[in-house]
């Protein structure tokens, strides 16, 4: 069992940073589920700007494509929120559109 004692707690800008880190590799993983959920709406002839995944989806997909934890993967998809690179409707995500991505 790990305690507290033995995680070695990182400098608040390290942790940042590692978490920023991750904005592309969870971005990619992110359109990758957007391009699926797409060609499911193309099949029965809807609109694909309504194309979402939901936040737990998302998590899980990284959790077990890149190898972190629930907790870090939550962590970067919340991160990505506040820096305003995905958009969020309850425990929906959506691609931001074109013009306002950063």
């Amino acid at each position: 069992m790990i305690t507290n004692k033995a995680i070695q707690k990182q400098p608040e800008h390290k942790q940042a940073q590692w978490t920023q880190s991750w904005y592309e590799p969870a971005l990619r993983s992110l359109a990758r589920l957007l391009d699926v959920r797409k060609a499911n709406l193309r099949k029965i002839n809807r609109d694909e700007k309504n194309a979402a995944v939901l936040r737990d989806e998302l998590i899980e997909t990284l959790v077990n494509e890149h190898r972190i934890s629930v907790y870090q993967a939550a962590e970067i998809v919340a991160s990505l929120r506040r820096a305003n690179r995905i958009l969020m409707h309850g425990s929906f995500i959506y691609e931001m559109p074109k013009g306002d991505a950063q």
